[in-house]
Protein backbone atom coordinates (compact mmCIF):
# COMPACT_ATOMS: atom_id res chain seq x y z
CA UNK A 1 0.00 0.00 0.00
CA UNK A 2 2.76 2.36 0.87
CA UNK A 3 4.55 1.82 -2.93
CA UNK A 4 1.28 2.39 -4.25
CA UNK A 5 0.57 5.37 -6.71
CA UNK A 6 -1.03 8.45 -4.42
CA UNK A 7 -4.91 8.85 -4.72
CA UNK A 8 -6.96 11.24 -2.96
CA UNK A 9 -9.69 8.67 -2.44
CA UNK A 10 -9.15 4.44 -1.82
CA UNK A 11 -11.82 1.89 -1.27
CA UNK A 12 -10.70 -1.96 -0.29
CA UNK A 13 -12.99 -4.20 -0.65
CA UNK A 14 -14.79 -6.15 2.09
CA UNK A 15 -16.88 -9.06 0.86
CA UNK A 16 -17.95 -9.88 4.63
CA UNK A 17 -18.90 -6.61 5.95
CA UNK A 18 -20.48 -5.25 2.41
CA UNK A 19 -22.74 -8.51 2.90
CA UNK A 20 -23.27 -7.58 6.64
CA UNK A 21 -24.33 -3.67 5.67
CA UNK A 22 -26.54 -5.02 2.91
CA UNK A 23 -28.38 -7.42 5.03
CA UNK A 24 -29.06 -4.74 7.52
CA UNK A 25 -32.77 -2.93 6.76
CA UNK A 26 -32.58 0.01 5.03
CA UNK A 27 -33.81 2.45 7.46
CA UNK A 28 -30.72 1.29 10.13
CA UNK A 29 -27.76 3.59 10.27
CA UNK A 30 -24.26 1.07 9.23
CA UNK A 31 -20.95 2.71 10.34
CA UNK A 32 -17.95 0.84 9.41
CA UNK A 33 -15.31 0.95 12.03
CA UNK A 34 -11.68 -0.77 11.50
CA UNK A 35 -8.73 -0.09 13.99
CA UNK A 36 -7.21 3.00 12.16
CA UNK A 37 -10.65 4.71 12.61
CA UNK A 38 -11.78 3.95 16.46
CA UNK A 39 -12.10 7.37 17.97
CA UNK A 40 -13.27 8.83 14.80
CA UNK A 41 -16.51 6.44 14.74
CA UNK A 42 -16.64 5.79 18.65
CA UNK A 43 -16.77 9.93 19.07
CA UNK A 44 -19.82 10.18 15.74
CA UNK A 45 -21.60 7.40 17.33
CA UNK A 46 -21.67 8.66 20.95
CA UNK A 47 -21.95 12.30 19.45
CA UNK A 48 -25.60 11.42 18.18
CA UNK A 49 -26.25 9.19 21.17
CA UNK A 50 -25.67 5.88 20.23
CA UNK A 51 -24.29 2.95 22.70
CA UNK A 52 -27.18 4.11 25.33
CA UNK A 53 -29.90 1.58 26.24
CA UNK A 54 -32.51 3.64 24.32
CA UNK A 55 -30.11 3.83 21.10
CA UNK A 56 -28.24 0.40 21.37
CA UNK A 57 -25.26 -0.21 19.08
CA UNK A 58 -24.52 -3.60 17.81
CA UNK A 59 -20.85 -4.03 16.71
CA UNK A 60 -20.10 -6.77 14.56
CA UNK A 61 -16.85 -8.52 13.27
CA UNK A 62 -17.34 -9.59 10.09
CA UNK A 63 -14.97 -12.09 9.56
CA UNK A 64 -13.18 -13.12 6.58
CA UNK A 65 -13.23 -16.55 4.49
CA UNK A 66 -11.53 -20.04 3.83
CA UNK A 67 -10.75 -20.68 0.52
CA UNK A 68 -14.11 -22.46 0.11
CA UNK A 69 -15.76 -19.30 0.39
CA UNK A 70 -17.28 -20.37 4.34
CA UNK A 71 -16.84 -17.70 6.85
CA UNK A 72 -14.04 -18.47 9.14
CA UNK A 73 -13.38 -16.19 12.19
CA UNK A 74 -10.65 -12.71 11.66
CA UNK A 75 -8.78 -12.16 14.41
CA UNK A 76 -8.30 -8.49 13.58
CA UNK A 77 -11.74 -8.11 13.19
CA UNK A 78 -12.53 -8.97 16.72
CA UNK A 79 -10.13 -6.75 17.50
CA UNK A 80 -11.44 -4.06 15.90
CA UNK A 81 -14.67 -4.63 17.74
CA UNK A 82 -12.93 -4.93 20.94
CA UNK A 83 -11.26 -1.24 20.52
CA UNK A 84 -14.32 0.17 19.62
CA UNK A 85 -16.29 -0.91 22.04
CA UNK A 86 -13.32 -0.17 24.25
CA UNK A 87 -13.99 3.65 22.93
CA UNK A 88 -17.65 3.61 23.46
CA UNK A 89 -17.16 2.57 27.07
CA UNK A 90 -14.80 5.10 27.88
CA UNK A 91 -17.39 7.35 26.39
CA UNK A 92 -19.70 6.44 28.68
CA UNK A 93 -21.85 3.96 26.53
CA UNK A 94 -23.07 0.47 27.58
CA UNK A 95 -24.52 -1.52 29.43
CA UNK A 96 -22.21 -4.11 27.50
CA UNK A 97 -23.03 -7.34 26.44
CA UNK A 98 -21.02 -10.53 27.70
CA UNK A 99 -19.87 -10.91 24.44
CA UNK A 100 -19.17 -7.14 24.17
CA UNK A 101 -17.14 -7.10 27.15
CA UNK A 102 -15.14 -10.21 25.44
CA UNK A 103 -14.33 -8.14 22.31
CA UNK A 104 -13.19 -5.55 24.73
CA UNK A 105 -10.95 -7.54 27.18
CA UNK A 106 -9.29 -9.27 23.97
CA UNK A 107 -8.61 -5.78 22.15
CA UNK A 108 -7.50 -4.48 26.00
CA UNK A 109 -5.13 -7.46 26.58
CA UNK A 110 -3.31 -7.62 23.37
CA UNK A 111 -0.21 -5.62 23.88
CA UNK A 112 1.27 -5.73 20.41
CA UNK A 113 -1.69 -5.59 17.62
CA UNK A 114 0.91 -5.78 15.04
CA UNK A 115 1.96 -8.87 15.99
CA UNK A 116 -1.34 -10.67 16.94
CA UNK A 117 -2.57 -10.05 13.47
CA UNK A 118 0.63 -11.06 11.54
CA UNK A 119 0.58 -14.28 13.84
CA UNK A 120 -2.84 -15.10 12.78
CA UNK A 121 -4.85 -16.49 10.00
CA UNK A 122 -5.19 -13.31 7.35
CA UNK A 123 -1.74 -11.94 8.76
CA UNK A 124 -0.38 -15.15 7.64
CA UNK A 125 -1.92 -14.70 4.38
CA UNK A 126 -0.85 -11.71 3.42
CA UNK A 127 2.40 -12.44 4.26
CA UNK A 128 2.52 -15.48 1.73
CA UNK A 129 1.24 -13.20 -0.62
CA UNK A 130 4.09 -10.77 -0.14
CA UNK A 131 2.27 -8.07 1.48
CA UNK A 132 4.08 -8.10 4.74
CA UNK A 133 3.42 -4.31 5.69
CA UNK A 134 -0.76 -4.13 4.67
CA UNK A 135 -0.67 -5.76 8.35
CA UNK A 136 1.52 -2.58 9.85
CA UNK A 137 -0.77 -0.57 8.02
CA UNK A 138 -4.17 -1.94 8.72
CA UNK A 139 -3.04 -2.30 12.98
CA UNK A 140 -2.18 1.74 13.15
CA UNK A 141 -4.54 2.75 15.60
CA UNK A 142 -6.79 5.85 15.47
CA UNK A 143 -4.47 7.73 12.79
CA UNK A 144 -8.05 8.11 10.44
CA UNK A 145 -10.54 10.60 10.87
CA UNK A 146 -13.09 9.04 8.25
CA UNK A 147 -16.47 7.68 9.33
CA UNK A 148 -18.23 5.74 6.59
CA UNK A 149 -21.85 5.91 7.26
CA UNK A 150 -23.99 3.99 4.99
CA UNK A 151 -26.94 6.27 3.46
CA UNK A 152 -30.66 5.38 3.11
CA UNK A 153 -29.71 4.26 -0.71
CA UNK A 154 -27.26 2.01 0.38
CA UNK A 155 -24.09 3.59 -0.42
CA UNK A 156 -21.52 4.96 1.84
CA UNK A 157 -20.05 8.23 2.13
CA UNK A 158 -18.67 10.41 5.07
CA UNK A 159 -20.52 10.79 7.95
Amino acid sequence: MRRAPFVARLVLPSPNGAAIAAAAPPHLRVVAACLRNITAVGSWLTARGYGSPAHPVAVIAAGEQWPDGRLRPALEDLLGAGGLISDLHAQGAGPLSAEAAAARAAYEGTAHLTRAVAAGVSGRELAARGFVQDVAIATEGDICAAVPVRDGDGAFSLG
